[in-house]
């Protein structure tokens, strides 16, 4: 073979490679470092065997950061990301914004008449899937059946506030580092906010009167308050005001907390393999004080694609892939069926193995049980639960939850908390334009 036809077939095999490489899209997922997250990050396999020109790369960051971080880029049309996660609050601004992509033509076999209409109800604008639910949650107690039966007491499946009071001094033994309750006090809109809202719809509580006038002068946050900052000063773990989602799982798997009032998707990491507790949890509804609304809320963590995106294709193949009943399918073949991302799609609470699940149907009762149309006793101008659906929201609930996490360290009283956030609040909302 000549000089010459040698080079040239080399040339000809480098173009070959080139083609082959640019044939190949990279999508940058942005993603919260929770449990089921992480789990789908190990299942890649899978995905990258039905979509071999696909590679994805991880963006994973705590909840506050994640929110910041992609809140700014979709804003600014960064384009840092193709798939963004995103919760139940933002779908309704963003979609409504024009800042995220339709997903109405993911493939059919995908099934979007399987969502729970509750999940996609808050995922839909005018007739248009904006987010597709990774996985859906309410919140509910997660508590020591060991604890409740060594303090000769039972909890009711839809206990009140009292119930939880006296559960949780009969459940406390600090000497032993046994604490009756873990709850957030890690300030964020999405941490203490999302917990201490979601508890105040339950104490007759409310953000805003129709007139979008602030409520935290007035009695049932001052009680909201008082009562969450007694359940956590009297029977709570200490530094609880640096304590979210993930320390109290932590707290909760090492057998520390005699009730935890979150997420539910967390019952599968208590009840899992890293639970030194497993066998010993048990569930059952948020509190009510007996007003009609219990103190639990409403959320998809959901996948999305930003309008700036310019791999909308290989986009809409990872969300179908990794919102699809096939995903639920491979999660319980490899880790069994109470790991599955829950509270998303009606096949899987028809489904004969997840009914064995010991949590599913206080799941589906939980999520059922929250209307965020109707999220207080009183009427209210806006829509959400744990949440008010503004703009304007996330940056005010995150200085509110600034002031409550001080009370709870000790460092302002629960009144100049109360006073500061009724401040803040109106100051906010009048610039916004909702106070005349």
């Amino acid at each position: 073979m000549n000089m010459t036809l040698r080079a040239l077939l080399g040339a000809t095999a480098l173009l070959t490679l080139a083609g082959l490489a640019s044939a190949e899209t990279t999508i940058t997922v942005a993603t919260v470092n929770n449990g089921d997250m992480i789990r789908m990050q190990g299942l890649m396999d899978d995905f990258y065997a039905k979509n071999p020109d696909i590679k994805v790369e991880w963006v994973t960051l705590e909840e506050n950061v994640l929110r910041q971080k992609v809140t700014t880029d979709i804003a600014t049309k960064g384009g840092q990301f193709d798939v963004l996660t995103i919760g139940t609050y933002e779908v309704p601004i963003w979609g409504k914004s024009g800042w995220l992509v339709s997903l109405n033509d993911l493939p059919e076999a995908w099934d979007k008449a399987d969502l729970l209409p509750a999940i996609a109800g808050g995922l839909t604008v005018d007739g248009e899937l904006y987010a597709a639910p990774f996985y859906g949650e309410s919140s509910m107690v997660m508590y020591r059946k060991d604890l409740m039966e060594a303090a000769g007491l039972t909890m009711p499946d839809a206990p009140t506030w009292a119930d939880i009071d006296k559960a949780a001094a009969a459940m406390t033994d600090k000497s032993k580092e046994q604490y009756g309750i873990c709850l957030r006090g890690k300030a964020g809109w999405g941490e203490n906010m999302a917990f201490l809202t979601a508890m105040s719809n339950s104490f007759g509580a409310k953000w805003f009167d129709m007139d979008w006038k602030p409520q935290f002068d007035q009695k049932p946050w001052a009680d909201t308050l008082a009562f969450y900052l007694h359940l956590m000063n009297d029977y709570g773990p200490p530094g609880a005001s640096n304590n979210g989602f993930n320390e109290n799982l932590a707290l909760t798997q090492q057998g520390h907390c005699g009730m935890w009032i979150d997420a539910t998707v967390a019952a599968s990491f208590v009840t899992g393999k890293d639970s030194t507790v497993a066998d010993k949890m048990g569930f059952a509804l948020a509190p009510d004080n007996g007003l009609g609304k219990r103190g639990n809320w409403l959320w998809a963590w959901s996948l999305a694609i930003p309008a700036g995106s310019a791999k909308v294709d290989a986009a809409k193949a990872f969300v179908a892939w990794a919102t699809s009943k096939e995903y639920t399918e491979l999660v319980a073949s490899k880790e069994g069926w109470a790991n599955v991302p829950p509270g998303t799609r009606t096949s899987l609470y028809a489904n004969a193995e997840y009914q064995k699940v010991p949590f599913a149907k206080m799941t589906l009762d939980s999520i059922n049980s929250a209307d965020p149309t109707h999220p207080t006793v009183d009427p209210v101008p806006y829509v959400g639960v744990q949440f008010v659906a503004i703009p304007e929201f996330a940056g005010i609930a995150t200085e509110v939850g600034q002031q409550f996490s001080a009370a709870l360290a000790g460092t302002t009283t629960a009144a100049d908390a109360l006073a500061a956030a009724q401040e803040l609040t109106t100051t906010e909302m009048t610039k916004a334009g909702y106070i005349k």
